[in-house]
């Protein structure tokens, strides 16, 4: 037998209604706020996500999925959204049109990372990305779309942490700074972090082990190297929450993994996931659009990982979504009622009710029990007297209770 690789999974239809809900959040709560699908492709020139994620990230050094086409060019699957989505804003001429352009994606991502829960090696994000806005408003409005999707799906127990990395000039400083209190101990800390010290320190902040979090516990924040742009503009965007209701709390910890992202970062922590609590991240890029090729564009966004939001609102009790069922099972008894009901089955189909019929060839006894199986909402066994009447008993399957019903009338009598 032929596995499934490593670090993917199968959706299977008993649970589609699960992915189902979710998305239908996600396209629900975009809309309220004005946003527009986008869609990219799923693979990419490598360039891409080297220029716009940046060389010295995890995704680039180590995760991303790089292949030679058959014409030698390097192409990667996409490893994030957001890269994708610049291409196509320049590529597309989108500058042109009236912004803000807002858009949001929901698309399957790649990853080469040890396999955990909630985040596989192939994984599905929500994203949203809204450019060509500088104002502290737009980045509040990102963060408002991101509560009202995790509130509308389910979650209760939710925190917003928020940070400002600053712009390139206020952030110079800040890593010289930085570098300075961490040289002394450059020696204790992982060979990852090592390798940040002169390419990108600030990701220091990011690193996960233990020991390099030690060390940096006591470093300088950044905030109190902002410049008084940057520090007016974080100011702002806490105002703005503040107005919204959104309860928040500054952390000068949160850095992000990706190298593009300036000024406002920001991420929804549940404390119903464990050690790993992030359940969205995201913040402002206004020098994104420029490195992959474009002219200077402000940009603000965010992307969440799908199933990790499933197995939070799974493991909480908080999914209220339920399986779909079928409105009727129609019962076939006889030769003559096997040839009709397929008959009657695409009638009431055409007038929008969900119907089942057997296609196994199984006895009356089984087709009530796969009937039941199934979820149908209503039955009805079809046989020669049923026929020569033109009307059966509709038996409502949670009640019990079955009234006679006119062929021509089922579809109301379902509905109702």
């Amino acid at each position: 037998m032929i596995s499934i690789p490593k670090g993917t999974k199968d959706m299977l239809p008993q649970d589609a209604y699960k992915w189902h809900y979710v998305e239908s959040v996600a396209r629900e709560t975009a809309a309220l706020f004005g946003f527009r699908e986008i869609r990219t492709p799923m693979f990419e020139h490598t360039e891409l996500f080297t220029r716009g994620v940046g060389e010295t990230t995890d995704i680039v050094t180590k995760e991303m999925y790089t292949f030679l086409d058959k014409g030698g060019r390097s192409m990667t699957l996409r490893p994030e959204g957001t890269a994708g989505v610049a291409r196509a804003f320049i590529e597309n001429g989108l500058a042109q049109q009236t912004l803000p352009m807002k858009a949001y994606y929901l698309a399957s991502v790649f990853r080469y990372e040890r396999p955990q829960n909630g985040r596989l090696r192939e994984h599905h994000q929500f994203g949203v990305e809204l450019y060509g806005s500088e104002l502290p408003s737009a980045d509040a409005e990102v963060i408002a779309l991101a509560h009202t999707f995790l509130t509308k799906a389910g979650l209760k127990s939710l925190s917003l942490n928020i940070n400002s990395i600053g712009c390139r000039e206020c952030r110079a400083k800040y890593n010289a700074a930085l570098k300075e209190y961490i040289g002394a101990n450059l020696n204790n800390m992982c060979t990852a972090c090592r390798d940040r010290f002169d390419r990108n320190p600030l990701r220091i902040l990011d690193c996960k082990e233990e020991k390099c979090r030690a060390i940096t516990a006591g470093a300088p924040r950044i905030t109190d190297f902002l410049c008084d742009g940057c520090r007016e503009h974080f100011a702002e965007v806490q105002n703005t929450l503040a107005r919204l209701n959104i309860p928040f709390a500054v952390n000068p910890s949160i850095v992000r993994g990706l190298d593009y992202y300036t000024r406002t970062v920001f991420e929804f922590v549940s404390d119903d996931i464990g050690a790993q609590g992030t359940v969205c991240g995201g913040g402002r890029y206004n020098h994104l659009v420029e490195e992959v090729g474009g002219k200077p564009t402000a940009a603000v966004g965010f992307g969440l990982g799908l199933e990790r939001l499933l197995m939070v609102l799974e493991n909480t009790g908080a999914l209220t979504a339920e399986p779909e069922r079928s409105d009727v099972y129609l019962a076939a008894l006889g030769e003559r009622a096997a040839e009709y009901v397929p008959v009657l089955a695409a009638k009431l189909r055409a007038a929008g009710v969900k119907t089942e019929f057997d296609l196994m060839g199984r006895g009356l006894k089984a087709q009530m029990k796969y009937a039941d199986k199934c979820g149908a909402r209503f039955s009805a066994v079809i046989g020669d007297e049923e026929m020569a009447r033109g009307s059966a008993a509709l038996k409502n399957m949670e009640t019990g209770e079955s009234a006679e019903c006119a062929f021509g009338a089922f579809a109301e009598a379902v509905k109702a």
